[in-house]
């Protein structure tokens, strides 16, 4: 996938440049030891114009994420948001995936850096893992012990487990994979949170060994205000087996039904499960529509 062409301009330390004349200092602690964290973000063109949804949520996690791995972060919100809306219209994105990325300055030493960089970017990015029913497997990686990284914070490095149970499960011929904890309790997908359906109630791990999704945030809202009972517990992988749907959520991904995670089918048809409902509401929701064309 081509994400920047000789035309394209990202926002950098302030300026609008060119991303192709672009470049960054190979010392630097991001490439060396991925110290640095960054945020997904999505664009959507609604009737009242292109609007970045719940923008003030991704950068204030992105402000938190820093904080909690010792990154300086020198930036204010708002200008960012103003950065971030100026890069959609200098690159004419109506509907976009939005890339800020705080990165560190050179340093070979293990010490919190000096000086931070952040860019901003955007493309145009389809729903992550497409619009089918997914077939899921259980991954053979685990999400690292809350004890030895910040799992809370979106750290660049971190996304190396995601890689790795990625391409296991690609390889093995499924669309995606769910990673267990340290208990072998379930925790996520590698770019987003997990939620099932049973008796008429929507159940997804507790925060503490996940990444607290801004989408999964949505789901809670989403579920509150149709009367959807939405709860959070230990799962595991008995919980699934006995489940009647599931769905992955996140930025990148949207809301994105699963067909089966192993051997086990979900009995519901996707199309009458709680998940098709709050993904016509998510959708409508970030499309700004006032009336919800909802039926549960």
């Amino acid at each position: 996938m081509q994400y920047y062409n000789n035309e394209t301009l990202i926002y950098l330390n302030g300026e609008y440049v060119k991303a192709a004349e672009t470049k960054t200092d190979l010392y630097g602690q991001s490439l060396h030891y991925g110290y640095g964290v960054f945020e997904g973000i999505r664009a959507y063109q609604t009737h009242n114009g292109t609007r970045v949804f719940k923008a003030k949520d991704h950068f204030k996690r992105l402000q938190r994420s820093a904080e909690l791995v010792n990154i300086p972060y020198n930036f204010n919100n708002d200008q960012l948001i103003n950065a971030t809306y100026k890069i959609l219209e200098l690159n004419n994105l109506k509907n976009a995936y939005i890339r800020p990325i705080i990165f560190s300055s050179p340093n070979m030493a293990l010490t919190r850096p000096v000086e931070t960089s952040i860019m901003i970017c955007a493309w145009e990015w389809e729903a992550y893992l497409g619009h089918k029913l997914l077939k899921v497997c259980i991954s053979s990686f685990q999400r690292p012990n809350p004890r030895s990284v910040k799992v809370e914070a979106k750290v660049t490095g971190h996304y190396i487990n995601s890689i790795l149970a990625s391409t296991e499960a690609r390889d093995r011929g499924f669309d995606e994979a769910l990673l267990l904890d340290m208990h072998e309790n379930i925790a996520e997908s590698p770019g987003a949170n997990f939620f099932l359906e049973k008796d008429g109630c929507l159940y997804t791990p507790q925060l503490g060994n996940i990444l607290p999704g801004i989408t999964r945030a949505t789901v809670f809202e989403i579920g509150q205000m149709l009367g959807i009972p939405v709860i959070e517990k230990t799962l595991t992988i008995k919980d699934i087996e006995s489940a009647d749907s599931a769905f992955f959520c996140g930025t990148a991904t949207e809301i994105a039904g699963i067909y089966s995670i192993d051997s086990t089918i979900f009995k519901t048809d996707w199309r009458e499960s709680l998940g098709a409902t709050i993904q016509l509401t998510y959708k409508n929701l970030v499309l700004e529509k006032a009336n919800y064309e909802v039926f549960i």
